[in-house]
C-alpha cells in the first residue's frame, strides 16, 4: 500500500476519520460536497461546520473535485450517508485506481434494496469482496477528533486485507482490531443506530436508567437474532462493533441518533427535527429497511417495529413500548 489515503465525506465522522489516518501518517485527501467546507479545511485547518473548534493536521487536504481527491489514492475511505451512497459512487468509481481498497465508514442499510453497504459496493462498482472493508466500533466524532482513546474493528473478507488496513489506521489514540466478518460489524453498525432512536426516545419522555438499560441490552439481542440469521459471528455482535458501539451511541449526547430520538420523545416531528440539524441520523432511515428484513427472514424486530412506527407518524413515542413488554425466555435471547 502506498500512503495517500482519499475519504469521500467531509462531514463529521469522515472529517475526525481523516485525523485519525493523518495521525497514523497517512496523507490524506478529503472530498467534500461543498466548495466552502473544503475552502475551510485548506485555509484553517478546520471543519467549522462539523467540527468547530477542532484543528486539523496539515497533512489533510480537501477538494471539492472527486478526480483530484482520489488521484494517487490505494486506499478510499467512503463516508457519506448510507442512503446516498448508491447515487454518489457513479462519480466516484471512475477515478478510483484499479487495486485500491474501499473502506466503508457508512452505518445503514439501503432503503429498497435491503443491501449493507459492502454489498452496494460491491454490486455498483463489481468490486471483489476483497477490495472491499468497514470500519465499525464506539466511534463517536467528537470525541475521536479530540483523540480522546479509542477502539475500532476493520473487518474484511480478506485477513491479510484486514491486517493491511490496520496498521494504515493505528494512531497513537485509535487502537484497531481486525475481523472477517464483514456482515456482523455491518449490521452492528446498522443496527444500533435504531435502538438508540428507541433510547433517546425513552429518555426524551422522562424515563431513566432502568429503562434504557432494557432497551439497550434487548437491543442488543434483537440485533444478533437478526445478525445471525444472516450468517454472522455471534462473538462480533459482543465486540466493539456490536456491544461497544451500541453501548456509545445509546449512551451519548454526542450521538445524533440518541439526540433524535430525544427530540421525537420531546414531541417534535421528524420534519422538525430533519429541518433544525445537517447531521443524519441514520437510524431514522434505516429502520424501515431493517423491519422489512426481518420480516422477510422470520426474526421478531419489536423495537425496529416501534420505531418504525413513530417515525413514519403511525404512532406516538408515548405508544410505543419498543417491545421491553413482550415476554420472552432470557436465555433464548
Amino acid at each position: 500500500m502506498g500512503n495517500k489515503i482519499a475519504v469521500l465525506g467531509a462531514g463529521s465522522w469522515g472529517t475526525a476519520f481523516s485525523i485519525v489516518l493523518a495521525d497514523a501518517g497517512n496523507d490524506v485527501s478529503i472530498w467534500a460536497r461543498r466548495e466552502e467546507v473544503a475552502a475551510a479545511i485548506n485555509e484553517r485547518h478546520e471543519n467549522v461546520d462539523y467540527l468547530a473548534g477542532i484543528e486539523s493536521p496539515r497533512t489533510i487536504t480537501s477538494t471539492h473535485d472527486p478526480e483530484q481527491a482520489l488521484a494517487g489514492a490505494d486506499v478510499v475511505v467512503l463516508a457519506v450517508p448510507s442512503q446516498s451512497l448508491r447515487e454518489n459512487l457513479p462519480t466516484f468509481l471512475p477515478h478510483v485506481e484499479r487495486d485500491a481498497t474501499l473502506v466503508s465508514l457508512m452505518k445503514g442499510v439501503g432503503t429498497g434494496s435491503l443491501k449493507r453497504m459492502s454489498e452496494v459496493i460491491a454490486e455498483v462498482g463489481d468490486i471483489a469482496p476483497h477490495r472491499i472493508a468497514v470500519v465499525s466500533g464506539p466511534n463517536l466524532a467528537r470525541e475521536i477528533a479530540r483523540r480522546e482513546p479509542a477502539a475500532s474493528v476493520v473487518a474484511c473478507a480478506d485477513e491479510d486485507v484486514a491486517t493491511a488496513l490496520q496498521r494504515r489506521v493505528h494512531s497513537p489514540a485509535f487502537r484497531p482490531y481486525t475481523s472477517v466478518d464483514v456482515l456482523g460489524c455491518e449490521f452492528g453498525g446498522a443496527y444500533k443506530n435504531v435502538v438508540a432512536l428507541c433510547v433517546g426516545m425513552a429518555v426524551g419522555l422522562g424515563f431513566g436508567d432502568n429503562t434504557t438499560a432494557s432497551l439497550i441490552t434487548r437491543g442488543l439481542a434483537e440485533t444478533a437474532r437478526l445478525a445471525m440469521h444472516q450468517g454472522a459471528n455471534p462473538l462480533t455482535l459482543m465486540g466493539l462493533a456490536g456491544l461497544g458501539d451500541l453501548v456509545a451511541t445509546c449512551s451519548s449526547p454526542l450521538s445524533r441518533n440518541r439526540t433524535f430520538g430525544e427530540k421525537l420523545g420531546q414531541g417534535q416531528s421528524v420534519e422538525e427535527i430533519y429541518a433544525s440539524t445537517r447531521q443524519v441520523a441514520e437510524g431514522a432511515k434505516s429502520c424501515s429497511s431493517l423491519r422489512v428484513l426481518a420480516k422477510e427472514t422470520g426474526v421478531e424486530a419489536p423495537i425496529v417495529d416501534a420505531v418504525d412506527e413513530v417515525v413514519q407518524g403511525r404512532l406516538t413515542t408515548s405508544q410505543a413500548d419498543g417491545g421491553v413488554h413482550q415476554p420472552r425466555h432470557e436465555s433464548r435471547a
